[in-house]
C-alpha cells in the first residue's frame, strides 16, 4: 500500500510539471482599506493600496509592518493626517528598490500632511542645557532620555510626498520625516523626503544614523539637527534644492557647547538656478549653516548652485560653509570641532564665511579642505528614487 501511494505521488509530480509556463506566475491582487485611529495591537498591512485618515499612533509596545510595494494616500480635505511612532512603539516597513513602500497625498500640494514622526528615549541635549523636552509638532511629547539603543523599527525603502502641514496646534510645520530622539537601534535606510512645505529630514537629539538619503524640493532646510543629535554612520545624503529652500544643512546644538561631532561621508548639496529662500526678507541661501554651537565631520562632499541672491536693491552671496554667530566660531570652528574635507565647490560664491564681518572664521589645521575630485554621494537609480517616470538622482 505504501508503495501505491508513493508511486501516486510521482505519477501526479510528473503530469504537474508538465503543465503550462504559465501556471507558475502567481498573480498577488493588492490589497485595499484604511489606516486610522491609534495602533494598539500588532499589525501587518499586506502589500496593498491604503488611506491614512487622521493622526494614526502606533502606541507602546506595538509593532506596525508594512510590506514592501504599498502606497498609502492622505486627502487634506479630511482634516489633519500622519503617522506617528511613539516612545516604545515600532514601525517596521521594509521596502526594496523596485517596490519602495510610497505615503502620498491626494492634492499633490506641498504642506498637505505631517510626515512619519517618531519618538524615542535616546539621548538629547536641549534648550538651557535639559535632557528632554516637549516635540514642537503640535503633539506636545515628550522626548529625550538615557537609551542611546531606542529601536523605532526599521524604515528601508520608504518615500514621504507633499508633508509640512501644520498639525493641531499650528506652531510649527512638520517635515517628511521628523525624528525626536531616536536611537542607534533603529534602521533608516534609502529613505526620499519629496517637495514638502518644511525640512526634509530633521532630527531633534538621539543617536541614530540616516544612509542613502534624497531630500527633493523640500521647501525649507533639505536637512536640519538640532538637541545634540550625534548619528555616528551616515553616509550617502543627497539634496537638491528647486523653486523654493533655505539651507542645504542646518546644524545646531540648541546653544550647548558640545563634541556630539555627528559623521558624514558621501554628501551632495545642489542648489537649482532660480531657486528663492522659503520666505522674502529672510534670506538663507547657504548650502551649511552651523549655528547655536553645532558641529560635526564630513568627507567627500560636493555642493554646487549656492550663489548671489538678489532681493529688491541687495545681493546675497551664498557660502559652502556659513558660520552664524560668534559663540559657534569660537566653540566649534577654533575647538576643532568641525571638520570639513575633501569639498567640491562648484557655482558658488564663497567657500567659507561669517554671518556678519565681525565673524572671521579660520579652520585649524586639517579641519577643511577641498578636493576637485570629490564625488559626493554614490545612489543607485530605481523606484525608489522615481516620482511620474523622473529619477530624482541626475
Amino acid at each position: 500500500m505504501k508503495k501505491l501511494i508513493l508511486s501516486l505521488a510521482i505519477l501526479s509530480s510528473i503530469f504537474t510539471g508538465c503543465s503550462s509556463d504559465n501556471e507558475n506566475d502567481t498573480v498577488i491582487i493588492p490589497q485595499t482599506g484604511e489606516i486610522t485611529g491609534d495602533i494598539t495591537a500588532n499589525k501587518t498591512y499586506e502589500y496593498g493600496n491604503y488611506t491614512l485618515k487622521g493622526i494614526v499612533k502606533v502606541k507602546a509596545g506595538v509593532t506596525l509592518t508594512i510590506e514592501a510595494g504599498s502606497t498609502i494616500t492622505c486627502d487634506k480635505n479630511n482634516g489633519d493626517n500622519a503617522l506617528l511612532v511613539e516612545n516604545g512603539g515600532k514601525l517596521i516597513i521594509n521596502g526594496t528598490e523596485s517596490s519602495p513602500v510610497v505615503f502620498t497625498e491626494v492634492s499633490k500640494v506641498p504642506g498637505s500632511w505631517g510626515g512619519i514622526i517618531m519618538y524615542g528615549d535616546a539621548p538629547a541635549k536641549v534648550m538651557g542645557g535639559g535632557t528632554s523636552a516637549t516635540s514642537e509638532d503640535g503633539m506636545s511629547k515628550q522626548y529625550g532620555g538615557s537609551n542611546p539603543t531606542h529601536n523605532g523599527g526599521i524604515l528601508r525603502y520608504v518615500r514621504v510626498e507633499y508633508a509640512g502641514k501644520k498639525l493641531a496646534d499650528g506652531t510649527k510645520e512638520l517635515n517628511g520625516f521628523s525624528f525626536y530622539s531616536v536611537g542607534s537601534g533603529t534602521v533608516l535606510d534609502h529613505l526620499v523626503s519629496y517637495k514638502g512645505a518644511d525640512d526634509g529630514f530633521e532630527f531633534y537629539g538621539g543617536t541614530v544614523s540616516l544612509t542613502n538619503a534624497i531630500s527633493y524640493g523640500n521647501y525649507d532646510d533639505a536637512f536640519d539637527w538640532q538637541d545634540g543629535w550625534q548619528g555616528q554612520n551616515n553616509s550617502n545624503w543627497y539634496a537638491y534644492q528647486e523653486i523654493k529652500g533655505n539651507f542645504g544643512i542646518e546644524i545646531e546644538a540648541s546653544s550647548n557647547n558640545n563634541d556630539f561631532f555627528p559623521k558624514f561621508t558621501n554628501v551632495t548639496l545642489k542648489r537649482a538656478a532660480g531657486c528663492t529662500p522659503e520666505v522674502a526678507g529672510d534670506v538663507q541661501v547657504d548650502a551649511i549653516q552651523f549655528k547655536k554651537n553645532g558641529n560635526g565631520d564630513f568627507n567627500n562632499v560636493v555642493i554646487d548652485g549656492y550663489g548671489s541672491y538678489l532681493e529688491g536693491s541687495t545681493t546675497f552671496l551664498g557660502a559652502a560653509v556659513k558660520i552664524q554667530d560668534v559663540d559657534t566660531n569660537v566653540n566649534q570652528v577654533s575647538g576643532g570641532k568641525i571638520k570639513l574635507t575633501n569639498l567640491k565647490i562648484t557655482n558658488t560664491s564663497q567657500e567659507i564665511a561669517g554671518a556678519t564681518s565681525s565673524i572671521v572664521v579660520s579652520f585649524p589645521d586639517g579641519k577643511f579642505s577641498t578636493n576637485t575630485n570629490a564625488t559626493g554621494a554614490n545612489l543607485t537609480t530605481g523606484a525608489w528614487s522615481t516620482v511620474n517616470g523622473t529619477s530624482l538622482i541626475p
